[in-house]
């Protein structure tokens, strides 16, 4: 019986090990994504190291913010469904609760609005606006990387 269990609780330390060890894999591959997209920043942006250092712990708090937000719009599972009873134009009683894909689009902006003005106080309004296409462009060059390496190994 003391064999079974040996056997039976080494099975689930293996089991854990190879999990932590799996999540380890996910927390550093976003490390180096996270360490891609600093740089790219920095580079796009042309950012000082003066900027840099000011620039990044705002950036920090707008990428938590956003998560946030884009998170809680995906955890919403409520199906938006229009009250058709009332149908009064316009109505500003925008309830994300209610999966209002355009009350979470709002919320969106207006945090960027707000950051693009405290980026503006750091690199200036121009680089500041310029910061969401460099954003566009980094979420583009990730989903191309990850289509080639896909279809690389799709080829092997």
């Amino acid at each position: 019986m003391t064999a079974i269990k040996q056997l039976s609780f080494t099975t689930v330390m293996l089991l854990f090990s190879v999990i932590a060890v799996a999540q380890e894999t996910r927390a550093q591959r976003f490390e180096r994504i996270e360490a891609e997209k600093i740089a790219f920043i920095t580079k796009e942006l042309n950012l000082t190291p003066s900027e840099a250092q000011k620039f990044f712990p705002v950036y920090n708090q707008y990428f938590r913010e956003i998560s946030t937000l884009k998170r809680e719009r995906r955890s919403d599972k409520t199906p938006y469904t229009p009250n058709l009873q009332s149908q009064k134009l316009p109505s500003n009683n925008l309830n994300p609760s209610n999966r209002d894909v355009l009350a979470f689009d709002a919320k969106e902006l207006e945090v960027k609005k707000i950051y693009r003005k405290r980026f503006s106080e750091i690199v200036g309004p121009a680089r500041a606006s310029r910061f969401f296409e460099v954003e566009e462009e980094f979420r583009s060059y990730l989903l191309r990387e990850l289509q080639h390496r896909r279809r690389d190994r799709d080829n092997e």
